[in-house]
């Protein structure tokens, strides 16, 4: 009895003192690696609604703002080329570049004499003189690749350059025909950003209350660089660029050239727009290029190619899509990336107008009567949304594309406007071509 008793305590005192030993609190060692960082699946959806002081922009923007307009691998090189071109080439620089691969940029020609709207005959001749050599540099170069002719250390420097963008024999073809020059718009944006200043907050909210990513509200920047007055060849007017058509149907038949000239009224039209267009095409990389394209446009492109955007930028073949249908995805990710962070952009500084007091009442426009608003009734996006989509459900008082729910928490990384300038907006268009807002097909 004795020696079983002995057995037992024995056998109990070392368990007794394991769990003592376990409860004990041990201090990490020195050389313990640090806890993990939550992954970004692990972020709810409340922390949507702010960005926290502690957490840099830059993770913020990759997180958030990337996973409602992803940053494609392929579009990479042309995001690259419009933050060169909106905050880095002044008017008095043009590049010489190649308008598919758009990391092959060839030169970069400084102006002489002052740099105006548009080129002096000097500074035309140049840009022109520049072309023409670089055409000829580029058909030399596919000739001697063909007939497999020995290059000179001139040319194995270019196809060095060609080669670190494509594949050489492949990008060298027809490289000629694709070269192509734009003018720095810096100045341009930086007046941009600073007018922003006024409209920002009411075309957020605008965004906002539609159930729509207030991230929208950067798409003056491509559009218009948010000069009141700017017009088109295409008949299109305004901060947001609508052409008669398309304000006949978004901006409830409001297409005055006085409606659409208008920030507030024209900006809850562009709202309208989008919701229908991402109702229809179900990714906002789509539904922003048909901004420029049309809904009807880039419904032909993702019957061909889906959701595979990259394919779509790179491979669709129509000839309405060309450069400016192309790169408006890249422009608009490019003119977010500065407007979002103008500090990095524009180090000297940014002298943002000051906020309009008040906004006027949706689709109401001096000289024109208000239009009588129609029963609020709540409409949301189609129930079975492509894989991996983002889906943002809206409000309007007209069904845009039927179905009922409810509106998304927006993302918000709006930056504080600054002291009003004296300076006045000035009146001019949008360099390059630009394509009508096309109505939905």
């Amino acid at each position: 009895m004795v020696k079983q008793f002995a057995r037992g305590f024995v056998c109990i005192v070392p368990a007794l003192l394991l769990v003592a030993c376990s409860s004990r609190t041990v201090a990490p060692r020195k050389d313990a690696p640090a806890q993990a960082v939550p992954s970004a699946e692990s972020v709810t959806s409340q922390d949507l609604d702010f960005m926290p002081r502690s957490r840099p922009r830059a993770e913020y923007m990759t997180r958030y703002f990337g996973g409602l307009f992803p940053r494609y691998p392929a579009l990479e090189p042309q995001v690259a080329f419009w933050r060169n071109v909106y905050a880095e080439w002044s008017r008095s620089q043009v590049a010489l570049h190649d308008d598919r691969h758009m990391g092959l940029v060839y030169e970069v020609v400084d102006l002489p004499g002052e740099a105006g709207g548009g080129f002096t005959p000097s500074q035309k001749s140049l840009v022109q003189a520049r072309v023409d050599y670089w055409k000829y540099r580029l058909r030399n170069l596919e000739d001697k690749l063909a007939s497999r002719a020995p290059l000179d250390a001139a040319d194995q420097q270019l196809a060095r350059r060609i080669g670190e963008q494509a594949d050489v024999r492949t990008a060298i073809r027809g490289a000629a025909e694709r070269l192509r020059y734009q003018r720095g718009l810096r100045e341009r944006f930086k007046r941009g950003l600073e007018i922003s200043g006024r409209y920002d907050e009411h075309f957020r909210r605008i965004f906002r209350n539609a159930g729509l990513p207030e991230e929208l509200a950067f798409l003056p920047h491509v559009e218009s660089s948010f000069q009141a007055n700017a017009r088109s060849s295409a008949g299109a007017v305004g901060v947001w660029q609508f052409t008669a058509g398309a304000a006949k149907t978004f901006m409830n038949g409001q297409d005055s050239v006085a409606a659409r000239l208008d920030p507030i009224a024209s900006a809850h039209g562009a709202a309208r727009y989008l919701s229908h267009a991402y109702g229809k095409l179900g990714s906002w990389p789509l539904a922003v290029t048909s901004y420029n394209h049309g809904i009807g446009g880039m419904q032909k492109a993702k019957n061909t190619y889906g959701h595979n955007f990259e394919r779509i930028v790179q491979d669709y073949d129509h000839p309405l899509f060309g450069f400016a249908s192309r790169n408006y995805y890249a422009e608009f990710l490019a003119a977010a990336e500065i407007a979002s962070d103008p500090d990095r952009f524009f180090p000297e500084g940014v002298d943002y107008e000051s906020p309009l007091d008040h906004a006027p009442s949706p689709f109401s426009v001096a000289g024109d009567s208000p239009v009588r608003p129609h029963r609020q009734v709540s409409h949301k996006a189609p129930a079975k949304p492509a894989k991996g989509s983002h889906v943002h459900f809206a409000k309007f008082s007209k069904p845009l594309h039927g179905k009922a729910g409810r509106p998304h928490v927006a993302v918000s990384i709006r930056h504080a406007a600054k002291a009003k300038t004296a300076r006045p907006a000035a009146a001019s268009g949008r360099s390059g071509d630009k394509l009508r807002l096309a109505r939905s097909r």
